[in-house]
């Protein structure tokens, strides 16, 4: 009778916290699928040379495919990650043990807790660079700040981000951000299907979605780094750096939170999929 209880107490909050998830899912995917770029920022992307796209999305592909394979262990430097694993260990036992929304949301809590922080050197680390008229070369470094947000939070999760597979994720999740109108809802939807089931992945693939996602900040972000080129007023690039990232975390931390949710509700028996 006591395994019963429990099990259906543990449904009730999963149910919860996954329907609170499902609509900040909605508000995202109304958000993104209105979103239309202004017209002063598409004026003045018309007149940047062709050249500078070209350059800034070898940039940002470059960019991910050295921190990938050559920054996680200088980024995880930055970072205690057997600290995030042994907290995760422990919120997540309390989880099973008692199952209530009070254990989910503490673990929804600590995986948000290096936001603020992280968003702060963002900002240094941008309006700095900016300042002096450095743009491309930030670039790696804040492809290095997003990675290190994002690695802290599957490691609040429980999930690990050292995998093609995992890696093919992140990506995917970074591309989705930057995606508007309905190609939003396509990219969206792969997303959710890697968290349904991890398809296995080889290098080739991820070295593809490399330069996918590359594609997709430089086209977004086309105007302010190639502002943030010039001295002083490169502030401006500069400082759209933590609005970024903040836009990034946003969306990767809630598919995270989705992608516990379930794991939780299937070893525990429990489907969440028909809600």
């Amino acid at each position: 009778m006591v395994l019963f209880q429990k099990k259906d107490k543990k449904r009730a909050a999963l149910e919860k916290e996954y329907a609170a998830v499902l609509k900040k899912e909605t508000q995202l995917k109304q958000s993104a699928m209105k979103a239309t770029a202004p017209r002063w920022k598409t004026d003045l992307e018309k007149k940047v040379p062709e050249k500078v796209y070209h350059s800034l999305e070898a940039a940002f592909s470059k960019a991910f495919s050295v921190v990938f394979t050559q920054g996680v262990g200088v980024i995880e430097k930055t970072y205690n990650r057997q600290n995030l694993e042994e907290t995760y260990s422990v919120q997540d036992y309390a989880v099973q043990v008692k199952g209530g929304r009070k254990e989910l949301k503490q673990v929804k809590r600590n995986a948000g807790r290096t936001g603020l922080a992280n968003t702060a050197l963002t900002t240094v680390e941008g309006i700095g660079l900016g300042a002096l008229g450095i743009g491309l070369p930030d670039i790696v470094v804040f492809v290095g700040m997003l990675l290190k947000g994002i690695y802290e939070t599957a490691l609040s999760y429980g999930f690990s981000y050292d995998t093609p597979e995992e890696r093919l994720f992140i990506l995917r999740m970074m591309e989705a951000t930057l995606t508007k109108g309905h190609a939003f809802a396509v990219k969206n939807a792969r997303v959710d299907g890697m968290i349904e089931e991890m398809p296995q992945a080889g290098d080739d693939e991820v070295l593809a979605q490399i330069q996918k996602t590359g594609s997709a900040f430089a086209v977004d972000m086309l105007l302010l780094k190639f502002v943030q080129g010039f001295p002083l007023v490169g502030v401006i690039g500069g400082a759209a750096n933590p609005i970024y990232y903040n836009m990034v975390m946003r969306y990767v931390q809630l598919k995270y939170q989705k992608r516990y949710l379930l794991a939780v509700a299937q070893r525990s028996g429990i489907s969440l999929r028909s809600i």
